[in-house]
Order: C-alpha cells, then structure tokens, then sequence
C-alpha cells in the first residue's frame, strides 16, 4: 500500500531540517482549514443562497458578494485560533486587523480572489503572504515588502490545489486528497520550453495600456497561446504551470479618464507580491509598470496597488523595455 506524503507532513520535515520551531506548522494548519472551510462553501453556496451581492461596497469600492464575506470571516476565524498572528491585512477589511500582540507573524490575505466568478461556478482563489517579526530587538510592525515574506501560498477553489513557495525553499504544488489532506508534494519551475507558453491579460483594456504596452502585445501576441480566466489565482496557476507571463497593465489611456489607474489596479501586499514571492521560487520574474521588482516595493498603505508583469524571465526581461515608451496623452 502506498501513502502519499501531506502538507503538513512535509512542512515538519522541512521545518526540523532547518532547525526551526513549529509555530509556522500552527499557522500552515490555520490557513489550510480556512480554505477546506472556504471551498465547503463554494461547492455548497448555490443550495444555500450565498452565490450573490451582500449589498455593500469594500475598501476598494467593489461590490461584494456574499462569498467574500463568508471568506472574510472564516479566514480571521482561524487566524484568531491559531493564537500566532500579530495581525492581519484583509482586502475586505479596511483596517489592518489586529489579532494577538503575542504572536509571531504578520498575514496579508484576499481570502476571495476572483469573487465575481463564483456565481458562474468558475475558478476563484485564496491568496495569503506570511512575514514573521523580528527576533532580534524591537519589533514596529511595520508593514513588509515581498522580499520580507517567508512564504506565499494560494489556492485555487475548487480544484483542490495548493501552490506554496518557501523563502529560499522553492515552490512546491499539493492535491486534495479523497480524505481532505493536501498530499505528493512537487516541486514547480516555470518551463523554460516556449512551446506552451502563454500570455494571460484582460484584452478589453488593450487600448487603455500605455503605448509601449499596447506596442509589446501587438508584436508578441501571435507567437503564444492566450489564455484569460478572470481570477489571478487561477491564472497565475496557470502560468505557473505552462510558463509565459501574466499581467495586469497600468490602466492610462482610458477614454474616460477618470478609470484611469496609472498605479495599477491589483493590491500589492496580498496579490501582487504573493504571486511575485511565489514566482519568484519557481524561477521567474515580476516587476511593476516601472520596471521596478514587485519584491523590492515597500508599502505605503494595506490596499496599497500595483500593475504587473510576472511569469517567465525572458518576456518580464523583455517587456521591461517596452515599460520605458513615453506613453502620449490621449487626444
């Protein structure tokens, strides 16, 4: 009889090798039952009625569904009973949200990445960054750049797959199992053969990127396949698994100005620089609209946002060119 090795498993292996305490297992547990407890409600929230709007607006100013919520509330749950968060960082949370002064780590979370799908049944994602305080003199909490993390994880709900990144560790992919538990580890390296290779962005906006964008797609697009789902979990997975470049342009030349976002749209501490850590591990690249390595931005705020570009090394390294264009303004 064979049985396959779990998360949890091979994250105590991992720990007692680098002669590590067990805290982060405590947290890994927290965040691994948030999401079997998240994707219950998935699979369940047509035959409960939780598909729709909640009928108010977040940080953002996006409607939320009624899922959101629910991954809201489920996630902090859990954080708040692991008894290992100093606090937390929400997407459906104005405020940084404090948990225990006591504890150990620092979570930036989306706990509904792609929310708008789940009424259609379609992919969605959980998305969280850990940091850890400083153990050496006074800690200020303050909030960290990508490069500060020591893991990356998401999940994409409801397919049952775990993508973690480990500082210095790798990337390593996990199923769920007939029992529930995340099993066989493997480790992810974006393919360095091009014949899958993919390009993933929404092509409704194409005309709202700065030129030297648009200029880049137009004379790159033909050679890759294109894929586009709607969720950054889900397609971030993707590029993860065929190779390519996902990315979500500064919108600058909008015909309305006032949908202009030149600082992109995505947050950076709990999207961006989770999926930047996580590529980062698996051997690619993520930069911002200026070039700049999503790892290195140091946050202003919780909801801080950023564009990006993060896949392959070769089409990051490339298009970083095209990001210097003058971008004209719209006539």
């Amino acid at each position: 009889m064979h049985f396959e090795e779990t998360v949890m498993g091979f994250l105590l292996d991992h720990q007692e090798r680098h002669h590590r305490t067990h805290h982060f297992l405590i947290l890994m547990d927290a965040l691994i039952s948030a999401a079997k407890h998240i994707e219950h409600f998935y699979l369940t929230g047509a035959l409960k009625g939780n598909t729709g709007l909640a009928g108010s607006v977040n940080v953002q100013g996006e409607d939320v569904f009624r899922m959101d919520q629910i991954a809201q509330e489920i996630t902090i749950h859990h954080l708040r009973t692991s008894r290992r968060v100093i606090y937390a960082v929400s997407e459906e949370s104005e405020e940084i949200v404090p948990i225990n002064p006591d504890g150990r780590y620092f979570v930036y979370f989306d706990p509904l990445d792609g929310s708008s799908n789940v009424p259609h049944g379609l992919p969605v994602g959980f998305m969280f960054g850990v940091a850890r305080k400083s153990l050496e003199g006074e800690e200020d909490n303050h909030l960290r750049a990508g490069k500060d993390y020591i893991a990356a994880g998401m999940f994409v709900i409801p397919t049952g797959t775990f993508t973690l990144a480990l500082k210095d560790a790798g990337a390593w992919r996990f199923h769920l199992d007939e029992t529930m538990e995340f099993v066989r580890p493997t480790r992810i390296l974006l393919p360095e053969n091009r014949k899958n290779w993919e390009l993933s962005f929404n092509s409704a906006n194409r005309h709202a990127y700065s030129k030297g964008v648009q200029n880049w797609i137009t004379n790159n697009e033909s050679k890759y396949a294109f894929r586009y789902i709607g969720a950054l979990a889900a397609d971030f997975h993707r590029t993860l698994s065929n190779g390519g470049m996902f990315m979500y342009p500064a919108i600058v030349n909008h015909p309305d100005p006032r949908k202009n976002r030149p600082e992109g749209k995505l947050r950076l501490m709990y999207e961006a620089s989770v999926v930047a850590f996580i590529c980062s591990e698996a051997g690619g690249a993520a930069i911002g609209e200026t070039g700049n390595p999503i790892l290195n931005v140091q946050p202003k705020g919780p909801h801080q946002r950023s564009a990006l570009y993060v896949g392959s090394k070769p089409l990051v390294e490339d298009i970083t060119q095209s990001l210097a264009i003058p971008n004209p303004p719209v006539q």
